[in-house]
C-alpha cells in the first residue's frame, strides 16, 4: 500500500521516497499524557474535537436521584423510532449516553439490551444524519462496557466495519474504529478475531488511511494506532506481528503531525515492554542484570523484582530507532505548539527509557532517592477518594487512555462501581 505526507513537509519515510506525495493539511491530533507533576487530568477526549463537536456536551444536570428515571424515559424514546424524528433520536442518543458516562447504569439497560442494540444498529446503518450515527455508535459502546456480552462482537463487528470502510464522514469512521476495538476486546471475539482487527486496524495506519478512502488523514491514522495498541494489551505474545507492526510504527515516526508520532511512539514502547516476561523455572537466569534479563521494576540498584526474560528481538535497527527516538525527544518544529513540543519532549523521552530498557514504564524517573535507589515511575492518577493509582506500565496507559477516550468525565465512576472497568486496569488505590 502505497504511503501518503500526513503534513506537506514532512520528512517522508524511505517506503515514501519514490513516489510523488500529494501534500495535504491534516488536522491536529489531541493525544492524552500527563502534565508536570505527572498527574492527569480530566479532559481527555473520545476522540478527535470533530466527533466531540457532534456528542458534546457530556455534562449531566440531572439531579443525582433522578438519573435512573431519565435514563429510562429516553431508552423507551429510542424504542419507539416510529413516532420519533432526527432531532428526537439525536436528542434521545446525546442524554442516554450522558446518563451511562456519567453513572454506571447496569441495572437499569439490562433487561433492555435485545432492544437496544437492534435499535442503535439500525440508526448505525441507516442513520439520517453522521451526528445520529456517531452517537448511535458510541451507545454501543457504552452499553458493552456497562453490560458485557459474549456474543456482542457477533452481532455488531459486521456492521461497524462497514461503517469504517464505507462511511460518507470521517467523523463517523473514526467513531467506528473506536467501536470496534470496544466489541473486539469486551464482545466476546477470539484470539484470531482480534488479531484480524489488528491487522484491519494496522494497515489504515500504514496506509496513512488509504486504506479506507481516508488518505493522509491523520485523526484516522491516530485512532487506528491507538486501538491497535490497546487491543495490542490483550494479547500474551506479540512475536510473531512484531515486526510488520514495528515497520509501521518507524515509519510513522517521520509524520509531522504530534498525535500520529505519540500514538506510533506508544505502541513501541509497549512493543519492547511485552518482549519481556517473568523468568520462568527453566530458565537460566544469572544473578545480576544482562541485556536479556533485566529486574521487573526496572531498577538495577535495588535489586529488588522478578528478574525478567527477553524472549525476541523487537526490531534489529535497535541503535538508529534510538537515534531517531532521541532527535524527537528534543524537537523544537515551529509547526507544533509548545503544548505539543512538550507533549512530544516528555513522551518520547519515556519512549527511549523503555526501548533502552523495557522493564522501565511510562514517566520513569532516573533520578536517586534517598536510599540509593532510582525513583521508577511517577505517573500518578488522582482518584476520588484522595488516594492516587500508578501507572508504571505501557499497557497500563494504554489500558487508561482507551477507558478515557471512551468514559471521559465519567471514568471515576465507573472505575470504582464498574467492576469490568476495574478489571481491565487493575491497579490498586494508594492513598497519600
Amino acid at each position: 500500500m502505497n504511503r501518503r505526507e500526513l503534513l506537506a513537509g514532512k520528512t517522508v519515510s524511505k517506503k515514501a521516497k519514490s513516489r510523488t506525495s500529494t501534500p495535504n493539511a491534516s488536522r491536529q491530533g489531541t493525544p492524552y499524557h500527563s502534565d508536570d507533576e505527572g498527574e492527569t487530568s480530566d479532559t481527555t477526549q473520545w476522540s478527535s474535537n470533530s466527533i466531540d463537536d457532534l456528542i458534546a456536551d457530556s455534562r449531566d444536570d440531572t439531579p443525582p436521584d433522578e438519573w435512573t428515571v431519565y435514563l429510562d424515559k429516553h431508552i423507551s424514546e429510542l424504542l419507539d423510532r416510529k413516532r420519533s424524528s432526527v432531532q428526537g433520536r439525536e436528542d434521545s442518543l446525546h442524554s442516554f449516553n450522558v446518563g451511562l458516562t456519567r453513572h454506571f447504569g447496569k441495572e437499569e439497560i439490562k433487561s433492555k439490551m435485545n432492544e437496544l442494540i437492534p435499535s442503535m444498529l439500525k440508526s448505525v446503518k441507516s442513520g439520517q444524519t453522521e451526528r445520529e450515527t456517531v452517537l448511535a455508535l458510541k451507545a454501543l459502546a457504552l452499553m458493552l462496557i456497562t453490560d458485557p456480552s459474549e456474543s456482542f462482537y457477533d452481532t455488531v463487528a459486521g456492521p461497524v466495519k462497514s461503517i469504517v470502510t464505507d462511511a460518507q464522514h470521517p467523523t463517523s469512521k473514526i467513531a467506528g474504529i473506536h467501536v470496534l476495538s470496544i466489541a473486539t476486546f469486551y464482545g466476546g471475539a477470539t484470539v484470531e478475531e482480534t488479531e484480524s482487527v489488528m491487522d484491519f486496524f494496522l494497515e489504515i495506519a500504514s496506509s496513512d488511511g488509504s486504506a479506507i478512502d481516508e488518505a493522509d488523514n491523520a485523526e484516522i491514522v491516530v485512532t487506528a494506532l491507538q486501538e491497535w495498541g490497546f487491543l495490542a494489551t490483550q494479547l500474551e505474545d506479540l512475536e510473531e506481528s512484531t515486526e510488520v507492526a514495528m515497520e509501521t510504527f518507524v515509519d510513522q515516526l517521520d509524520s509531522g503531525d504530534a498525535g500520529v508520532l505519540i500514538a506510533a511512539g506508544d505502541n513501541i514502547a509497549l512493543m519492547y515492554e511485552k518482549s519481556f516476561t517473568e523468568a520462568e523455572s527453566d530458565d537460566e537466569v544469572e544473578e545480576d542484570e544482562t541485556e536479556n534479563q533485566l529486574h521487573a521494576n526496572g531498577n538495577s540498584n535495588s535489586g529488588n523484582g522478578d528478574m525478567m526474560v527477553k524472549r525476541y528481538t523487537v526490531y534489529r535497527q535497535k541503535h538508529r530507532l534510538e537515534q531517531q527516538l532521541a532527535e524527537l525527544a528534543k524537537a523544537s518544529s515551529k509547526r507544533l505548539s509548545k503544548k505539543h513540543r512538550k507533549s512530544l519532549h516528555m513522551t518520547f523521552t519515556d519512549i527511549l527509557h523503555t526501548v533502552e530498557k523495557p522493564t522501565r514504564g511510562p514517566r520513569y524517573s532516573t533520578a536517586l532517592d534517598e536510599d540509593g535507589n532510582e525513583m521508577g515511575s511517577r505517573l500518578k492518577i488522582s482518584v476520588q477518594s484522595g488516594g492516587k493509582m500508578t501507572i508504571d506500565k505501557w499497557w497500563k496507559l494504554h489500558r487508561l487512555n482507551a477507558l478515557k477516550r471512551l468514559l471521559q468525565g465519567g471514568f471515576l465512576e465507573h472505575y470504582e462501581n464498574n467492576q469490568v472497568v476495574f478489571d481491565t486496569l487493575p491497579v490498586e488505590v494508594e492513598n497519600e
